[in-house]
């Protein structure tokens, strides 16, 4: 029997269109962003986090103090990426997603593979192959998604190890 080794249910990121574009403001817009990330990263983003962001200007100012959906697919980049890239490294996979393909286009693709990546990984199958000819920026992203999804998943698999540790301790 193979064993699940990162999550307990299949991770799932919102779609672009199934962002919400009403408008959140920075405490909704956390919630939003955590209630994302619960099964995988506990903690994923704070309010002071989002505001450092717009300050180094990964993310556009909120318009009436209201983050678009936009920004909020911004916001999940960087929670995801932040795990394994510096700042400025993220502001150059920004840059390229923003010159390439169109928000919902890089948002999309994006989803798909991290859930893509973390599945395979959790069930401990192999990933799958990047197809031929791929740009720069998508091996590039390919690339941090598979080095996230391993962390997540190492993360994880440390954090089960230390509970074990912790209840053969208590009894």
């Amino acid at each position: 029997m193979q064993e699940k080794m990162c999550t307990e249910q299949v991770f799932r990121l919102p779609r672009y269109q199934e962002i919400p574009n009403v408008g959140l403001y920075l405490e909704q817009t956390t919630r939003y962003i955590g209630e994302c990330f619960a099964p995988l990263l506990d903690g994923a983003i704070t309010t002071s986090m989002v505001s450092n962001y717009v300050k180094r200007g990964l993310v556009s100012n909120p318009i009436k103090k209201q983050y678009s959906r936009e920004q909020i697919a911004d916001l999940i980049y960087i929670t995801v990426f932040k795990t394994v890239l510096s700042m400025e490294d993220i502001r150059l996979m920004l840059s390229i997603q923003r010159k390439t393909w169109s928000s919902q286009e890089a948002y999309d693709y994006f989803s798909a593979a991290l859930e893509e990546t973390l599945s395979c990984i959790s069930v401990g199958k192999k990933l799958p192959d990047f197809p031929e000819g791929e740009s720069e920026g998508k091996t590039m992203l390919h690339n941090t998604i598979a080095a996230v999804a391993h962390t997540i998943c190492l993360r994880k698999r440390f954090a089960a190890l230390q509970q074990e540790i912790q209840e053969e301790k208590a009894d």
